[in-house]
């Protein structure tokens, strides 16, 4: 999931608006069926998790976007807020079909760990990255590894994904200098298939050492690996890299320069997502931010010599400044807003949400252990980690960045021939053993209906004409499914569409 910090082009915060008093969100710090918290910091710090999860103010809001629309040039477009339907994006000028409509940088987002098998990307920009060799031998290898008979193998692909993939590809790399065969040579790893490409070839692939015909016209950026000494994550530039450290990784890395019990604490808790909800991989990337961000703020601070040593009243705005982008969000507990599954009964309601909570509860300890910071204690209660969940299960869509292996086999496919008969020869074997997996796309979460241009940032494009004064809204959902469908689907995001097309196919209207 990625957040867009213009963010907000939706119908959204359609649900009941939680109470106020005096500016100061009021919140109940009982769970589900009035049980109360499991957490001990949401009663130490309640008064702190308040003025967090309190709505932003009309003028705050404004002044937010105005500076921030201001900042990323976004000169045609402009957000309202109401008390009824909250924010909302319209145009200043006319948008014809297929124009770009806004273009931005992502402010956090995430892979899907099972989707990494499939897609070397950047872990800050998404772009795919290496070179279409390398993007179709790891598939190819990681795919024939899936599918052994090796109970190992499997389960390292399903707990820790981004791991077996870098363990196995490095296995590859020093078997292949070993045996001084520029890539091609025996391996313990083989295919299962008897019409699977030679693991000889699937080597030259992954190492560089066979080029495929017309790749240099969907070049790749080169890899850029984690600065801490990670293998789980990869990077298209030193930029990407730099970016990701300073604003999220440096706090969950898991490499060789990370103390050993902060390491094992953090892979615990991936191990924990990776078996239940990536989606908490995305609020410990939250945590990160602002942590990170909090940190920043005040060795500015620092420089003018106020230096505090412990959060305190002093200390507080900064975390409030830091947290600021996060609060634009509209947010309600996890367990509290999501839709229930058709297959659990309305009598095991309770219970059902219980468990989710309980779950979070989980997942924020095996987090705290890995990055607690006394300063920014309240960042690991309960309440906050449960509305940071809620914010992304409220408004979460996709995240999809094209794949080029894709366009690839789509422009030899097009080639005339007989250049298209020569270059088949090579491809159209690695095609069939793809099959239908050839075009799987980098895949994610995001919290706004965004494509990703190849440059890495997000995109919104107009899909009609838009005239000046037309609010701009996406859709979370497949506008050709009937309406009783929508409808169903829409309560995962906690409200009934009043769109002009579901208004006019509403029963008995």
């Amino acid at each position: 999931m990625y957040i867009l910090e213009l963010g907000m082009l939706a119908p959204q915060n359609l649900s009941p608006k939680p109470s106020t008093v005096c500016g100061v969100l009021s919140i109940s710090m009982e769970g589900c069926s009035g049980s109360s918290s499991p957490c001990p910091l949401d009663k130490e710090f309640s008064d702190q998790i308040a003025v967090l999860l309190s709505p932003p103010s009309p003028e705050s809001i404004k002044d937010y976007y105005d500076e921030l629309m201001k900042t990323r040039k976004c000169n045609d477009l402009r957000i309202n807020f109401s008390n009824s339907s909250g924010k909302a994006v319209y145009a200043i000028k006319e948008f014809e079909e297929g124009e770009l409509v806004l273009k931005d940088q992502i402010l956090v987002a995430a892979q899907h760990s099972s989707n990494k098998v499939d897609c070397l990307v950047c872990s800050y920009c998404f772009r795919f990255i290496g070179s279409i060799e390398l993007q179709i031998g790891r598939k190819l290898y990681l795919q024939e590894l899936g599918l052994s008979a090796n109970k190992e193998c499997k389960e390292s692909l399903s707990r820790f994904p981004e791991k077996a993939c870098t363990r196995v590809l490095d296995d590859i790399k020093k078997h292949s200098v070993s045996n001084g065969t520029h890539g091609i040579g025996s391996s313990t790893y083989t295919n299962s298939k008897d019409n699977s490409i030679p693991t000889e070839v699937l080597h030259s692939l992954i190492n560089g050492n066979m080029s495929l015909p017309y790749t240099n016209l969907f070049a790749l950026p080169s890899i850029f690996d984690c600065p801490g000494g990670c293998k789980e994550e990869h990077y298209c530039s030193k930029l990407c890299t730099d970016l990701d450290w300073e604003s999220f990784h440096s706090l969950l890395c898991t490499g060789r320069n990370t103390e050993p019990s902060k390491r094992d604490a953090i892979l615990k808790f991936i191990e924990h997502s990776n078996g239940t909800n990536d989606i908490f991989i995305l609020a410990a990337k939250v945590i990160s931010y602002t942590i990170l961000k909090f940190r920043k703020l005040k060795r500015l601070r620092f420089k003018e010599n106020e230096k505090r040593a412990k959060l305190d009243e002093t200390d507080f705005p900064l975390l409030l400044e830091a947290w600021k982008p996060v609060s634009m969000g509209f947010k309600k507990r996890w367990w509290d807003c999501i839709a229930l599954p058709d297959d659990v009964d309305s009598s095991d309601e309770a219970s059902f949400r219980m468990q989710l909570r309980d779950l979070a509860f989980t997942s924020l300890q095996l987090l705290k252990e890995a990055i607690f910071e006394d300063e920014c204690a309240p960042l690991f209660s309960l309440e906050i980690y449960g509305h940071i969940i809620g914010m992304f299960e409220l408004n979460n869509l996709d995240l999809v960045v094209a794949s080029p292996v894709e366009d690839y086999f789509i422009h030899i496919d097009d080639l005339p021939s007989p250049e298209k008969v020569e270059a088949e020869k090579l491809t159209r074997p690695l095609l069939e053993s793809l099959g239908d997996e050839y075009s799987v796309c980098c895949q994610g979460y995001e919290n706004w209906p965004s494509l990703q241009d190849k440059d890495g940032q997000a995109i919104i494009i107009a899909s009609r004409s838009i005239v000046k004064g037309d609010e701009i809204t996406i859709s979370y959902i497949d506008e050709d499914l009937p309406y009783d469908e929508r409808q169903t689907l829409l309560a995962d995001y906690g409200f009934r569409c009043m769109c002009p097309r579901c208004l006019e196919e509403m029963p008995g209207i």
